[in-house]
C-alpha cells in the first residue's frame, strides 16, 4: 500500500467534529430543561410543604385534643387533620419523621389549631399529666356552673359527670368534705372559688378534692372550725349562710350587714325571704312571682330556717362575714329613732339602693317599704 493510500484511510476529524458537536445540543437542552423542571417542582413542593407546616394566618384559639389508646403517628395525623389542628396528615408524618419521630402517648392535650406543626409536636411530646389548664371559678359559682366551665376548658370531662360526682342528683358525692354532714350528698358550697391549674388527665374526683381542700384550708384560716363558738351554728350552716351572702351582696361593705339580717331573722323565727334562694337550680328566666310561689325546700319566703344546702360556693369575704356579722344599729342610728327600747332595733330588711349594687337596711317593715319605693323611683328595681 502506498503512502498516499494510507493517508486516504485516516478519517478527517477536522471535517466531522462540528457535525458531532451540533448533534449534542438537543440533548444538552433537554437535560437543562429537565433539571429546571425538577428544580421548579422541588421549589413548589418545598413551598407547599412549608405552607402546610406553618399555615398562613394566626393559629386559632386553644382547644383540647384527645389522643386515643392505640394511636400511632399515621392514625394520629389523620385524627389531627380531621379535628382541624393540621391541614395535611401526610405533611405531619413527614415533619415528625424529619424531627426524630414521636412516641404517641394517649391523653388530652391543649393545642392551637393551625399552629406551626413544630409547636404541636412540642405539646404532643409533653406527657398529658404535665399539661395544665388554668381555670378560674368566680365567687358565687354553683356546682353546675363549675361543671360547665370545666367541660368548656378541658373537654375531657363532661358537665353531667362532674354534676353527678358532686352529688347534686341525690347520689353521694365521690369525695367528701369534713364540713359535709353525713346526710348531705351534695358538695354545693364546699368547692372553693379560685384559679386552679388542672392537669390534662385529671379526674372529676381529683378536681373536686382540690377544691374541697382549699375550702377547708380557708375555713381553718377564717375560724370556720370554731363556728359554734363564734355564731352558734355548725360550720356547714355557716357555709349555707355564706352562700346566701355571696349571691346577695354586690359590695364587700354590705356583706356583714346582710349576715346580721340573716342571723336576726333566724333568731326571731322569721322567713329569710332571700330572693337568691328562689333561683337555685331553677330556670333563671322564670318570672320572680312564679318562683316565689313555688313550694321547694329553697323557697325562703314559704319556709323558715335555712335552706337544706348552700346555694352557691362562697368566697373568703362571705365566709368571714358569716362568721363575724355586723353589730345591730346603735341608739343614735336614724333607723332606731322610733324604738323606745334601742335594744329592740335590729337589721331585719335590706333592698338594692343604687346601680353600684349598694344596699340600704331597715329595722321595720315600714322603713323597708319606703326604701323599696325609693329604689323603684331610682330605677334600680
Amino acid at each position: 500500500m502506498t503512502e498516499f493510500d494510507d493517508e486516504r484511510l485516516i478519517p478527517d476529524l477536522s471535517i466531522r467534529s462540528p457535525r458531532w458537536r451540533n448533534s449534542r445540543r438537543p440533548l444538552m437542552f433537554a437535560f437543562c430543561a429537565i433539571a429546571a423542571i425538577g428544580l421548579l417542582w422541588f421549589g413548589v413542593d418545598q413551598l407547599t410543604y412549608l405552607r402546610k407546616v406553618n399555615p398562613p394566618g394566626d393559629p386559632l384559639a386553644a382547644d383540647v385534643f384527645r389522643v386515643v389508646d392505640g394511636s400511632d403517628v399515621p392514625s394520629l395525623a389523620l385524627d389531627l387533620e380531621s379535628a382541624g389542628f393540621i391541614v395535611d396528615a401526610g405533611v405531619f408524618e413527614r415533619y415528625v419523621a424529619e424531627k426524630g419521630g414521636l412516641d404517641v402517648v394517649p391523653g388530652f392535650y391543649t393545642m392551637r389549631p393551625r399552629d406551626h406543626i413544630g409547636n404541636l409536636l412540642r405539646v404532643l411530646r409533653t406527657p398529658p399529666n404535665e399539661t395544665y389548664f388554668k381555670v378560674t371559678f368566680p365567687e358565687g359559682f354553683t356546682v353546675e356552673q363549675i361543671a360547665e366551665r370545666v367541660s368548656d376548658e378541658l373537654g375531657s370531662i363532661a358537665r353531667s359527670s362532674l354534676v353527678a360526682d358532686a352529688g347534686l342528683d341525690g347520689v353521694p358525692s365521690v369525695v367528701r368534705s369534713r364540713y359535709q354532714p353525713d346526710s348531705v350528698t351534695s358538695l354545693e358550697g364546699l368547692l372553693f372559688p379560685d384559679t386552679y391549674l388542672i392537669a390534662g388527665d385529671s379526674t372529676t374526683a381529683q378536681i373536686l378534692r382540690d377544691m374541697i381542700t382549699l375550702t377547708e384550708r380557708v375555713g381553718r384560716q377564717e375560724g370556720l372550725d370554731d363556728a359554734m363558738t363564734l355564731v352558734g351554728r355548725s360550720p356547714y350552716e355557716v357555709l349555707i349562710i355564706a352562700s346566701m351572702i355571696e349571691r346577695e351582696a354586690k359590695l364587700d361593705e354590705d356583706r356583714d350587714k346582710i349576715a346580721r339580717v340573716i342571723y336576726n331573722r333566724l333568731e326571731l323565727g322569721m322567713p329569710l325571704e332571700i330572693d337568691a334562694t328562689l333561683y337555685y337550680r331553677q330556670n333563671a328566666e322564670r318570672p320572680f312571682l312564679e318562683l316565689k310561689a313555688l313550694d321547694t325546700p329553697y323557697n325562703t319566703y314559704l319556709n323558715t330556717g335555712l335552706p337544706p344546702t348552700p346555694i352557691a360556693n362562697p368566697g373568703r369575704e362571705s365566709i368571714a362575714a358569716a362568721l363575724d356579722p355586723a353589730p345591730n344599729p346603735t341608739a343614735g342610728d336614724p333607723i332606731c329613732a322610733e324604738f323606745t327600747d334601742p335594744g329592740q332595733c335590729r337589721y331585719l330588711y335590706y333592698v338594692l339602693a343604687d346601680e353600684d349594687g349598694r344596699h340600704i337596711f331597715a329595722a321595720t317593715l315600714e322603713q323597708h317599704l319606703a326604701n323599696v319605693q325609693k329604689s323603684i323611683e331610682a330605677g334600680v328595681l
